[in-house]
C-alpha cells in the first residue's frame, strides 16, 4: 500500500484489514455449496451500485442452482486499500474467497505472485467467451499466454465542465480545447471570473492512488509523443523507459494546477475520498468547474444510486483530453477495467465459475454496463441500440475507444505508478522541483524494475 502521509490513516487501514480478513476468516473451504464474492465496495454509502447488482445476481444464481449459495464479501475501502487487503486475503485458504474482483493494473502482480488460478479451461468450453473484444480479452492475460480474469467492462477518461460555470467565465458551453494550453488557460479564466469554485481537478499524490496516476499523470504522458509509441515502456527492449523531457513536461502540468492554485487546496486533493468527494458533492453542487475523469461518473447519479442527479447531462459537458499541443491524433484517452478472477487457494472454483457465466449472459452484461456508467466489451451488447441509447455520456466515451491507451500491464507497473505518485506529490506540495522529483521518480523505477531501464 503507497506510504500516507500521516500515521492515522494507515493505523486505520491496519484496523480495516483486520476486519475484513476476521470477516472472510471461516475459510473458503467450510461449505462446499456456497460460493464467496469478494468484491470492492463503494466508500461512500449512499452508493449501492455494485450491491445491487451482486444481489440480484446472487438471487438468479441461487434459482438457477438449487441447494448453492451465494456469500457475498465486501471491501469497504478506498483504491489503494483495497488492493492491499485483497492481497491480504489471497494469501491463505482460510481467507480466500472463490471469486475475487480484480482492476487489470494490478492483476499481473497477483499473477505472479501465485494468487490466481488460470481460466482457460473454463473458457475454452464457454462460448460467450468469443463475444469479448480482443482488447478486453488481453488485459487479462498474463505473460505466460494464460487468461485470469473475465472483464466486466472497460473504461476511458475525458473532461468533464460545469456549463453554468463556463457561462459566468464567459466560456464557450461547448468548449473543446485543442491543447494543454488551453485548458490551462481556461481553467485561469474560471479562477478569475467566478470565484469560491474549483477551476480544475487533476488528481495527484499517493492518496488518490491509481487514480492520479491514470487519470491524472498519463492523461498527460500519453499526449505528449505521436500516439502511437509508448512513453512508459519500451516493447523492443522489455525496458521501462527513464523520465525524460515528455514526463517533465507532465509534471510540470501538475506543477501549475497547484501552484497557479487553479486546483483544489492540497490537503483536499491528497484526501483518500478525494475522488467520492468530486462524485458526491464538487460536481453537483457547482463547485468544480474542470474535472479531468472517467467515464463511470454518472453511476452515482443514476435513479436509486445514491447521489440521484437526473440533470446532469443539461448541466454538465463533456470535451477530450487534447494532446500537448494539438499534434495527432489530437486527443487522448486512458483505457483500464475490471475483471473477475478466482483465487488460486479458491475452495469452489466450479462454482466461482458457474457465477461469473450468469453475470455475463448479454442481458446480465448489459444491465451492468448501464448501472454503472461502464463501456461493454460485448461485442453483441455494443451493437444493441438499447446499450448506446441506455444515458447521455456513453456514445462519447465508447467512440473515445479508438483514441485510447492501455497501461504496460506488467508485474512492476503497481510500483512503477507508485513511483508516478510519489513524483506528482512531490510538485503538489511544492517540496520538489519538476527535475527534482523526475530524478526521484528515475531511482525508483530503477528499484522497481531491478534496473531495466532506458533513456530515450
Amino acid at each position: 500500500m503507497p506510504v500516507r502521509p500521516t500515521a492515522a490513516p494507515l493505523l486505520l487501514a491496519t484496523v480495516l484489514a483486520a476486519t475484513t480478513l476476521t470477516a472472510c476468516g471461516s475459510g473458503s473451504g467450510s461449505d462446499p455449496d456456497t460460493v464467496k464474492i469478494s468484491f470492492k465496495q463503494s466508500t461512500d454509502n449512499s452508493v449501492r451500485v455494485m450491491d445491487t447488482y451482486l444481489a440480484d445476481m446472487k438471487k438468479q444464481f441461487e434459482k438457477a442452482n438449487p441447494g448453492k449459495k451465494v456469500e457475498l464479501v465486501p471491501i469497504k475501502a478506498p483504491d489503494s486499500e483495497y488492493y492491499t487487503k485483497l492481497q491480504q486475503m489471497l494469501r491463505s485458504p482460510k481467507t480466500a474467497p472463490d471469486l475475487v474482483y480484480e482492476d487489470t493494473f494490478l492483476i499481473n502482480s497477483d499473477i505472479t505472485s501465485g494468487y490466481l488460478k488460470p481460466l482457460d479451461p473454463y473458457l475454452d468450453k464457454w462460448s460467450g467467451w468469443g463475444q469479448f473484444i480482443d482488447t478486453a480479452k488481453a488485459a487479462a492475460k498474463a505473460q505466460d499466454g494464460k487468461t485470469y480474469g473475465v472483464p466486466d467492462g472497460t473504461d476511458t477518461r475525458g473532461l468533464w465542465f460545469d456549463k453554468g460555470i463556463f457561462k459566468k467565465a464567459g466560456l464557450p458551453e461547448d468548449w473543446q480545447p485543442k491543447t494543454w494550453d488551453d485548458v490551462l488557460s481556461a481553467a485561469r479564466t474560471i479562477k478569475k471570473k467566478v470565484p469560491g469554485v474549483t477551476p480544475l481537478n487533476v488528481y495527484t499524490g499517493k492518496p488518490a492512488g491509481e487514480a492520479a496516476t491514470m487519470q491524472g499523470f498519463e492523461m498527460l504522458l500519453y499526449g505528449t509523443g505521436d500516439g502511437q509509441s509508448d512513453p512508459l515502456y519500451d516493447s523492443a527492449s522489455k525496458k521501462w523507459i527513464a523520465s525524460g523531457q515528455a514526463f517533465k513536461d507532465s509534471l510540470g502540468f501538475v506543477e501549475t494546477v497547484y501552484k497557479e492554485k487553479l486546483g483544489l487546496d492540497v490537503p483536499d486533493a491528497l484526501d483518500p475520498n478525494i475522488q467520492t468527494r468530486i462524485r458526491g458533492e464538487l460536481l453537483p453542487e457547482g463547485k468544480l468547474g474542470i474535472n479531468l475523469d472517467g467515464s463511470w461518473l454518472p453511476q452515482d447519479w443514476l435513479k436509486g444510486a445514491g447521489h440521484e442527479w437526473p440533470e446532469w447531462s443539461q448541466k454538465l459537458g463533456l470535451a477530450y483530453m487534447p494532446t500537448q499541443h494539438g499534434q495527432a491524433p489530437g486527443k487522448v484517452s486512458m483505457s483500464g477495467g475490471w475483471t473477475w478472477s478466482i483465487p488460486a487457494k479458491a475452495a469452489n472454483p466450479d462454482l466461482a465459475f458457474k457465477f461469473i457465466e450468469t453475470m455475463q449472459t448479454k442481458a446480465n452484461a448489459q444491465k451492468w454496463y448501464i448501472a454503472n456508467s461502464g463501456i461493454a466489451v460485448r461485442k453483441d451488447v455494443a451493437a444493441d441500440p438499447a446499450y448506446v441509447q441506455a444515458q447521455p455520456g456513453i456514445k462519447f466515451f465508447t467512440d473515445l475507444v479508438a483514441s485510447t491507451h492501455y497501461r504496460p500491464a506488467y508485474p512492476a507497473y503497481p510500483k512503477v505508478s507508485t513511483a508516478i505518485q510519489e513524483a506528482m506529490e512531490s510538485v503538489t506540495t511544492g517540496d520538489s522541483s519538476v527535475d527534482k522529483a523526475a530524478s526521484g521518480y528515475d531511482e525508483e523505477l530503477k528499484a522497481a524494475t531491478d534496473n531495466q531501464v532506458i533513456e530515450k
